[in-house]
């Protein structure tokens, strides 16, 4: 799996390609996100579109980082077209507890 960090003004963007599950993947989002929240980052916008494969250890690492983030004062939004993973986020009902959008333009924009 493959973690690029670049912003958008103050806002950081995280492009995730590969696979997103158990194990090693997982952590990786982890500790990419801690970094950008250890940076100062209180709004962090995660592209989920390189992801083919999401399983629930991918979902948790979602939702710990977005618990973190609302617990200091930030928001975490999620940009995922429709197919496998938005089905995922979906069926767990992610998607109601972490505001997700087609478009990154759509995700920076909700933050305004």
């Amino acid at each position: 799996m493959e973690i690029t960090v670049r912003d958008s003004g103050a806002i950081p963007i995280l492009d995730v390609r590969g696979r997103l599950t158990i194990g090693e993947p997982s952590e990786q989002l982890n500790q990419a996100l801690d970094s950008v929240i250890k940076g100062g980052a209180h709004k962090v916008v995660v592209d989920l579109n390189g992801v083919p494969q999401i399983d629930s250890s991918g979902i948790s690492a979602l939702v710990r980082i977005s618990i973190k983030l609302t617990r200091e004062g930030g928001a975490l939004r999620l940009v995922c077209r429709p197919g496998r993973v938005r089905d995922a986020l979906t069926v767990t009902r992610l998607v109601e507890a972490i505001p997700t959008f087609d478009t990154e333009s759509a995700a920076l924009a909700n933050f305004a």
